[in-house]
């Protein structure tokens, strides 16, 4: 019986993304990195406290080669405080019209599960929406993506920001994960989506044991064709696992990342670029 490695092509997958009319190749893995806009981000090297701020860093991470820049105006850290959708796009679209002003070819992706706020920033020149509640909190959303025909990162979660942590129960985690998103690929292919990537939400209604589990078959999520991304920088399954601060996981996170690489993975969402594309060049000279 065939097995899945990080070099079968048992399963067909998605070659490109289509962004703003700008194809985008999957090649190679590529490295997605992250701008909080928000004051209580789990990490608070991440946080960001005005549109000056994010093109800076927009700047540093481009200029240390990456491919798409994460933009979010709403915490979704374990027990977040929840704020309107009014105040999520008063954080968002000063930054984002900033940072496509003075990076004209820029990539970016928006990390929202607001059908209103997912509207309001592709209007303003992002280019992906990256929804960690998987249209689950938000019944427009599908509908949304689907008339704007943009790039959609579906992830798994379960519950709220504020409760998921409480519905981190399965019998077996990667079935059921993948289940659950599969029938929310058959909806949004149904609406006419072309460009799906799956995450399965590292973190989000999950225990460490059930994250590592997750990373271990990270290649099953292949078996639906479409590309996977991984978001596991400097969370707590690294550093807790190894009793250490946020500020020292950088190691370890690119230690998971690696794994997710050979499992398939073909983004990286992080907040260390420069390290990471450092990871994935020497990756890449694992399978020429």
């Amino acid at each position: 019986m065939p097995t899945l490695d990080s070099k079968d092509t048992l399963f067909k997958k998605k070659s490109t993304l289509n962004c703003r009319g700008k194809l985008l190749s999957l090649d190679t893995p590529l490295v997605m990195g992250i701008l909080n806009l928000t004051p209580d981000s789990f990490y608070p090297g991440s946080r960001l406290n005005s549109s000056k701020e994010a093109v800076e860093r927009a700047r540093i991470m481009l200029s240390e080669g990456a491919d798409i820049l994460d933009i979010g105006g709403y915490s979704t850290r374990p027990g977040a405080a929840d704020i309107s959708s009014q105040e999520e796009q008063d954080r968002l679209i000063p930054a984002i019209e900033a940072i496509v002003k003075e990076f004209p070819d820029v990539i970016l992706s928006v990390d929202t599960f607001r059908a209103d706020v997912a509207e309001a920033t592709i209007n303003a020149g992002a280019a992906i929406i990256n929804d960690v509640a998987g249209g689950t909190l938000d019944d427009r959303m599908f509908e949304t993506v689907a008339r704007l025909q943009v790039p959609y990162i579906l992830m798994h979660m379960r519950g709220t920001p504020q409760t998921m942590q409480t519905m981190a129960n399965y019998s077996n985690v990667t079935i059921e994960v993948l289940d659950e998103l599969q029938q929310q690929v058959a909806k949004l292919t149904k609406l006419g989506v072309k460009d799906i990537i799956l995450d399965p939400g590292f973190g989000f209604a999950k225990t460490t044991e059930h994250n590592f589990e997750l990373l271990n078959r990270l290649e099953d999520f292949r078996i639906l064709g479409l590309p996977v991304l991984a978001g596991m920088s400097r969370k707590s399954m690294v550093y807790k696992t190894l009793g250490i601060h946020q500020t020292d996981a950088l190691t370890g996170t690119i230690v998971v990342n690696t794994i997710a690489l050979m499992k398939g993975a073909a983004i990286l969402r992080v907040h260390d670029v420069k390290e990471t594309k450092q990871a994935v060049e020497l990756y890449k000279r694992t399978i020429l």
